[in-house]
């Protein structure tokens, strides 16, 4: 054990800010699913002769790569922050059939949990990628045998791989609600999407995953779009912060149905690390005290939009000529009225790294991981 010990310190000692820390006996890759707050350049391959859409256009991109990629922020994502914590390389889209070895991304935005026959018998359409997470869990499947030669080769492969599933969800809801679906007609679907989730996992389990993350859904009541598309008269309808009331409940019911899908997976699988990342909470500690976390401008607006009293205006996105963007993103939580800009991201990043708001703990995964492997060769 003597000479094992060194190991053991060094994964003690790796936090957010030492990137390269959790490196050496971590994890060998990591692979990407969910939408828009994961897809790192997947879209513009559903868009036909050459088009891209908004997101592909300046001023996405800006703060970090200085240029746009295809991420719906101004910098990286959640996705991008993990590997680079772990010393991966960021994972490339999937569509642009890149080397694999050390992971990639199976994200695209719009995406939805349930497939798109599911929802349509509903009369709730997406015209945009009708991608499910199903759809995305067989793209993975279908490259898996290009990324290990044999069945042991695989095992290894899948349990030194770190896996985030999500977020999903909340363009199950988001979909529905603009297809003029009252509360009464989305509450059934949410058991059915928490559980839908909690299966993709189980599948990812079965082929081989170790280690899972699966995010909550935000608070979608907060985001400048939502603010926008159902603004209300009514002063009853937001809380202290401004926020809408009914989505924030719609988006925390499912996180609670998700957090006990996942206890019973637990249950299933106890050797298995299936980490419930609660996105919820660790932004709604950036919304109750910004200028804590060197936000000073308004949380409820976007940086980057059409203009209107949360700078949203669907009509005029962020990467359209119709759009303004702010001079310091950093300043902003949000980025262009969906998602978040990257400052935003890094905080909740590293609440989550630290075990704030990650049940079990993100920062002993690293830990676990390498004393197990120890004990196993002793």
């Amino acid at each position: 054990m003597a000479s094992s010990q060194p190991i053991i310190i060094y994964f003690i000692g790796c936090n957010f800010f030492l990137l390269l820390a959790c490196a050496t006996s971590c994890y060998t890759s990591i692979f990407g699913f969910g939408d828009s707050l994961t897809d790192t350049g997947n879209l513009v391959h559903f868009y036909p002769n050459g088009n891209k859409p908004h997101m592909y256009f300046p001023p996405y991109g800006e703060t970090y790569f200085h240029h746009p990629t295809g991420r719906c922020s101004d910098g990286r994502l959640l996705i991008d922050l993990i590997a680079q914590h772990y010393g991966l390389p960021l994972p490339p889209p999937s569509l642009d059939r890149r080397n694999a070895q050390n992971g990639t991304n199976f994200a695209v935005v719009g995406s939805r949990v349930m497939d798109a026959q599911f929802y349509e018998k509903m009369g709730i359409y997406d015209i945009v990628t009708n991608v499910s997470m199903w759809d995305q869990l067989n793209w993975f499947k279908q490259m898996l045998p290009h990324l290990c030669h044999n069945s042991s080769g695989c095992k290894e492969f899948l349990e030194s791989s770190l896996f985030l599933l999500g977020e999903f969800g909340g363009n199950d809801y988001t979909h529905a609600l603009l297809s003029h679906k009252t509360l009464n007609d989305i509450l059934p679907i949410i058991p059915l999407v928490a559980q839908s989730i909690a299966s993709g996992a189980h599948e990812l389990v079965e082929l081989g995953a170790r280690t899972i993350i699966v995010p909550s859904v935000l608070p979608l009541g907060c985001s400048s779009s939502y603010l926008t598309n159902f603004e209300s008269l009514n002063e009853e309808d937001y809380d202290e912060l401004g926020c809408l009331i009914w989505p924030n409940e719609l988006a925390s019911y499912h996180n609670e149905l998700l957090q006990k899908e996942l206890h019973r997976l637990r249950e299933l699988h106890p050797h298995v690390n299936i980490i419930y990342a609660d996105y919820y909470n660790a932004s709604m500690k950036i919304y109750r005290a910004p200028r804590k976390y060197g936000f000073l401008k308004s949380v409820l607006v976007a940086c980057c939009g059409g203009g209107g009293p949360y700078n949203f205006n669907v009509s005029a996105q962020c990467g359209t000529s119709q759009a303004t963007s702010c001079e310091d993103p950093k300043q902003y939580v949000n980025w262009d009225g969906y998602h978040f800009s990257e400052a935003a991201y890094k905080w909740i990043t590293k609440s989550l790294l630290e075990g704030l708001f990650s049940y079990p703990p993100m920062k002993n995964l690293c830990l676990f991981d390498v004393v197990e492997a120890q004990v196993s060769q002793i």
